[in-house]
């Protein structure tokens, strides 16, 4: 039996209260105080996973009690201890490869400085990511009668390390592309690394988000902003727009005000095996994860115990490649799901043709 460890944490002060309701009645500030002082909890057992070679998994989910703000704010090497104490009881639990998940990812180095202190491999889990968010995307335009080969799609969050690859591999498929990150010059890099690579692609950069979405027809994103970042008014009737992002980078409000817009969670998994038990409620239906979560997985299962995903870079080579492992292991795409809800082929049509409506 392989056996994988995987990093999680809050996205928001409320998911505190789903692991200990206590603190929903404490202060907000006392609550993050208190938890900084705590180091990972074995906060679930993976268990059930059955690989199509027959090859069983197992694994535990790692539980450190800090909220993206102070990941991304806290001193460095103060929230490298934490993942280092995190990966040493993933060793001491047998587990052969270890995943950043969330924003344990894209704290310091993502993951290379930690993957030189500990004695398993480490992985971010952004090349499966990666595939199944352009994946979903194309799909998803598909069935929205859109034609990817003359379409525009806009990658916000274009520089960072799934947004660039994502971005390479939609220049393969759409006529126009739009690039929207913070800094200029990332952008004017990417976009001469597109045109060499892609040159019949009409490929733009903006920093400012509503102008680059307005017009797309796919929306790709995948920036590290801590909050939201596209409002309902900003997208185009009829576009599909996919949030790999966590914390989302969509209000929800798009869904409620904009029923002639697809959104979709990007990056939700359903793994292979009939008693499968991720042992953690994510807020998915049974058998379910996040892509990142599942790239761990893919890995372990396939023995394949190295630093597969790391860095500030995506090789797109190993996106085509973990998408190829993933299948041959069963692993796929959950069909259609926004804000976590399962949506079927009646609720796109109905969709597509309130687009319509809005655009006549």
């Amino acid at each position: 039996m392989r056996k994988f460890a995987f990093i999680i944490h809050p996205l928001r002060f409320d998911d505190f209260a789903r692991k200990f309701p206590v603190t929903q009645y404490l202060p907000e500030k006392l609550v993050e105080w208190a938890f900084k002082q705590v180091g990972p909890l074995k906060i679930g057992h993976v268990t059930g996973v059955r690989s199509k070679s027959g090859e069983e998994l197992e694994g535990w989910l790692l539980g450190l009690p800090l909220t993206p703000e102070i990941l991304l704010n806290a001193p460095y090497e103060w929230v490298l201890k934490k993942l280092e104490r995190a990966g040493r009881l993933a060793e001491e639990l047998g587990a052969e490869i270890l995943g950043l998940g969330a924003f344990t990812k894209i704290a310091g180095d993502r993951g290379i400085t930690l993957s030189q202190r500990l004695s398993i491999p480490v992985t971010t889990g952004n090349s499966y990511t990666t595939a199944t968010a352009v994946e979903g995307a194309l799909k998803a335009a598909e069935r929205m009668q859109i034609d990817v080969r003359s379409s525009g799609a806009t990658v916000i969050g274009a520089t960072g390390a799934i947004g660039r690859a994502a971005t390479l591999l939609l220049a393969e498929q759409v006529r126009h592309l739009t690039l929207v990150a913070r800094t200029p010059e990332h952008l004017e890099a990417l976009e001469a690394e597109i045109r060499a690579q892609c040159p019949d692609v009409d490929v733009r950069w903006t920093t400012n988000i509503p102008e680059a979405v307005r017009p797309a027809d796919i929306v790709v994103a995948v920036s590290s902003a801590t909050g939201v970042i596209v409002e309902p008014e900003d997208l185009k009737p009829g576009a599909v727009v996919t949030d790999v992002a966590r914390p989302r980078n969509l209000s929800r409000a798009v869904m409620e005000k904009r029923r002639d817009v697809l959104v979709l969670d990007g990056g939700v998994i359903q793994v292979p095996g009939a008693e499968a038990d991720m042992g953690f409620d994510f807020g998915f239906p049974p058998k379910m994860v996040e892509a990142c979560m599942a790239e761990t997985m893919i890995l372990a299962l396939e023995g394949r115990l190295e630093c597969f995903t790391l860095g500030p870079s995506i090789d797109v080579a190993r996106v085509r490649e973990i998408r190829g492992l993933a299948e041959a292991h069963g692993f796929s795409m959950a069909g259609f799901r926004r804000f976590e809800r399962a949506i079927d082929d009646g609720e796109i049509e109905r969709i597509r043709m309130e687009a319509r409506s809005a655009s006549a």
